[in-house]
């Protein structure tokens, strides 16, 4: 059975409470079970922290099991070299994934340090980036 690796980053354990016109009314662990209906085949295998440790650790930790890791590192995505660096060390190919658009946010989103490691980027496209994301994973790589 394929596994994705979900990754959430800072201050995403607030979705559904968050600034709900940026980012909706639902939680992920909500959206997780919706994802988990659409993929009954894949293992997703979800991990959310505020630390930029814990989330590399992670990546450390699964990135050479898994088929595939879908990465919102949050804010962690535009200053991380650290974490674009785990994305590079480990074998399990990822997809970013921002659910606003970030392009038509303040200046400092613009960049990402993440993108260049991962094989595609899902912007603003809300909760529906993710499952795009682990579909593409579950049709590209073996």
């Amino acid at each position: 059975m394929k596994q994705i690796l979900i990754i959430n980053g800072p201050n995403l354990n607030l979705l559904g409470k968050r600034e709900p016109t940026i980012y909706g009314n639902r939680s992920f662990v909500q959206y997780l079970e919706t994802l988990e209906a659409l993929f009954p085949d894949v293992q997703l295998r979800y991990f959310q922290s505020n630390h930029e440790g814990e989330l590399i650790d992670k990546i450390h930790e699964l990135g050479f099991e898994v088929t595939g890791i879908v990465i919102n590192a949050g804010a962690y995505t535009h200053t991380s070299i650290a974490i674009a660096d785990a994305l590079s060390a480990v074998t399990a190919p990822a997809v970013e994934v921002h659910i606003s658009n970030v392009h038509a946010r303040e200046e400092f989103r613009h960049h990402s340090y993440l993108s260049a490691k991962c094989k595609g980027v899902v912007v603003g496209l809300g909760l529906m980036g993710y499952e795009m994301a682990v579909r593409y994973l579950m049709n590209n790589v073996e």
